[in-house]
């Protein structure tokens, strides 16, 4: 038995206070997942090159911890281009074990990938 795959192309972000880590899954029609990572600077220029790589690779449903207030400027660059899930860290830890920037944003696209991630409610940008 295997899970059902709910978003054929997601990505899973792992947010630090001067970078964040972009993992984006994506499925081809064998139902084989590539994964593309790339790391982005928190300065408003590196999340407007966040925004546009997800774009450019088709990629609109996206999952990242609310880990502190880092998150915030990553949700408001990212808000009118994506559908954002925003877990609570509890959520989405990985197993134990060596952890990486890479293989947590890696993980973090995988759970999103089979909607099995909680998301917090967050008001529309008008309320």
């Amino acid at each position: 038995m295997s899970l059902k795959i709910v978003y054929p192309i997601c990505c899973g972000i792992d947010v630090h206070k001067t970078f964040v880590v972009a993992c984006i899954a994506a499925m081809n029609n064998k139902g084989v997942t590539t994964y593309k990572r790339h790391r982005f600077s928190t300065f408003t220029k590196g999340l407007r090159e966040l925004s546009q790589w997800l774009c450019k690779n088709n990629c609109k449903d996206v999952c990242m911890e609310s880990t502190g207030k880092y998150w915030i400027p990553v949700f408001n660059v990212l808000e009118d281009s994506c559908n954002i899930t925003l877990a609570h860290p509890k959520y989405v830890k990985a197993v134990r074990g060596k952890k990486t920037d890479k293989k947590e944003a890696k993980w973090v696209a995988d759970l999103l990938k089979h909607d099995l991630v909680a998301g917090s409610f967050m008001p529309p940008l008008a309320i």
